[in-house]
C-alpha cells in the first residue's frame, strides 16, 4: 500500500497575513530643505516664498516624500508647513523625517485600513521571511490591531510557527 502525503497546512484553519502586501508601491523621495538655505545657514523668507511659487510641485504626484534638513541650520517651523501645503495636492503621503519615518507612516496608514473584524476568532500566522524587508514596527502595529479580535496569533510560516498569543478560554 502506498503512503499518501497529506498537506495538513493546506487543510488547517490557519489564516496567513503577509505584511509585504501592505508595502505601498509608490516611489519614496527625500526633499532636503538645505537646498533652499541662504549660504547653507538659514532660510530667508522672501527667497523661500519665491521658490514655493515657482517650483514644479507636480513632479511629486503620487510620490511619498520625506522632508528633512540635512544641514545644521536655522529653519523656522512655518517653512516645513509651507512645503506641506504644496505637497498636499500632489504627493500620496509626506512626513517630516527621514525615509524610515516615511515608511513607518505608510505602514501605519495601511494597517489602519485593515478591517480587523474579518479576522475575528481567526487563527493567524503573521508571515515572517519574505522577499521584501518589513520593518519591526509593522509587526508590532499589526499585533496591536489584531490582538483584540484574533483567537490566536503566530509568527513565521504555516509549517513552522512561533506561537505568540492565544486567547484565554472564557
Amino acid at each position: 500500500m502506498e503512503d499518501i502525503l497529506i498537506n495538513r497546512v493546506a487543510q488547517s484553519a490557519l489564516t496567513t497575513l503577509n505584511l509585504e502586501e501592505f508595502i505601498h508601491p509608490g516611489e519614496r523621495v527625500v526633499y532636503d530643505i538645505k537646498d533652499n538655505l541662504f549660504h547653507g545657514l538659514m532660510l530667508r523668507e522672501k527667497d523661500f516664498r519665491e521658490f514655493i511659487k515657482t517650483h514644479d510641485w507636480a513632479q511629486y504626484a503620487g510620490q511619498n516624500v520625506a522632508i528633512i534638513c540635512s544641514a545644521d541650520a536655522i529653519v523656522p517651523t512655518w517653512a516645513y508647513m509651507l512645503l506641506a501645503s504644496k505637497l498636499q495636492s500632489h504627493a500620496h503621503r509626506y512626513v517630516f523625517g527621514n525615509l524610515e519615518a516615511l515608511e513607518q507612516e505608510l505602514f501605519q496608514e495601511a494597517i489602519a485600513g485593515i478591517d480587523a473584524e474579518q479576522y475575528r476568532d481567526a487563527k493567524l500566522v503573521i508571515k515572517g521571511c519574505g522577499e521584501k524587508p518589513v520593518p519591526t514596527y509593522a509587526y508590532v502595529a499589526i499585533m496591536q490591531k489584531l490582538l483584540p479580535v484574533a483567537a490566536s496569533i503566530m509568527y513565521g510560516e504555516p509549517c513552522s510557527t512561533v506561537p505568540l498569543y492565544k486567547r484565554p478560554k472564557a
